[in-house]
């Protein structure tokens, strides 16, 4: 079993479940899955778990994305993008200038309502499945923040933005609010997204590449290592004397550990990454300092 994660540059028309399950097949391994949804007309970045890697999914939705937008002013739909029923068309007469200062307007903290065309679930029901049956609900308003929002490009009625934003942010839900606020509504027409942290487009690759890599045997080049999403982390290696410690994942004190960094600098609640004696990498372990012991925070036990 492959143990790691890809990143996937998605295309358009295919889901994100989509997308795991023809990973699954080019794979041939059942244990696959994404860290955030990407709506079908939605391309980019979609990084893929792999086998223990899976344990990260949740991890990484938490995490900072990056798109970039074309917001098509004037135009209203249902589900808030191009993709949807138009609702309204509204003429443009708005200037760049006006543009520009709605767009930026939206840096920094706010509340967003989430979309109805979403997989957020409500009394057990997805939204966009209520949507469909032309069912509208009240949506709770949630925290987001907008880090960056630059504008690229304006040839009214099409503005073009980058967004560096926090989780939970839906970019249609962005384009409908700046629309109302300059007065003539707006959709989204276009988005990609081009980071994930720091899993960036760059470094993706289409399924069909993946496919190629698969054939030529060089998967090696294109799987992330579990270890290098948490680099930031301090390493210990286990002695060999307490390896079966580890492999069960069970606690363990400072002196069973060897690391260039110093362990008795560990503070309350500092988590390391935690290897074998043979240089596998196994878990997240936190340091509790009362009772003076490491206990296994996040296990990626291989296999």
């Amino acid at each position: 079993m492959i143990n790691g994660i890809v990143i996937i540059n998605k295309e358009k028309g295919y889901t994100s479940h989509d997308v795991c399950a023809k990973v699954r097949g080019i794979l041939r391994q059942k244990k696959v899955g994404h860290t955030g949804t990407l709506d079908p007309d939605a391309t980019g970045v979609l990084p893929v778990c792999l086998g223990n890697a899976t344990k990260l999914c949740d991890v990484l939705t938490d995490k900072t994305k990056e798109y970039i937008a074309t917001l098509l002013l004037g135009t209203v739909t249902d589900t808030l993008d191009i993709g949807g029923v138009v609702l309204s068309q509204n003429p443009v007469l708005v200037s760049e200038e006006e543009v520009r200062a709605a767009v930026l307007s939206f840096l920094g903290k706010s509340m967003q309502i989430p979309p109805m065309y979403s997989a957020l679930k409500q009394n057990g029901k997805k939204l966009y499945e209520l949507a469909r049956a032309g069912i509208e609900v009240e949506r709770q308003p949630r925290p987001i923040e907008i880090f960056e929002i630059e504008i690229l490009n304006i040839n009214l009625p099409r503005v073009e933005i980058r967004i560096l934003c926090s989780k939970g942010t839906y970019i249609r839900s962005l384009c409908d609010d700046i629309g109302k606020k300059l007065g003539c509504g707006a959709c989204m027409e276009n988005l990609q997204r081009t980071r994930v942290e720091n899993f960036y487009l760059k470094d993706a690759c289409l399924l069909q590449e993946l496919e190629q890599y698969k054939i030529e045997d060089r998967l090696c080049e294109i799987i992330i290592p579990v270890d290098r999403v948490f680099k930031d982390l301090y390493k210990a290696t286990i002695k060999p004397e307490y390896n079966r410690i580890l492999e069960n994942g069970n606690t363990c004190t400072k002196e069973m550990l060897l690391s260039e960094w110093n362990l008795n600098l560990l503070e309350n609640g500092q988590r390391i990454l935690a290897y074998h004696s043979n240089g596998e990498f196994y878990g997240i372990y936190e340091y509790f300092e009362g009772e003076n012991i490491l206990k296994p925070y996040k296990m990626f036990i291989p296999g």
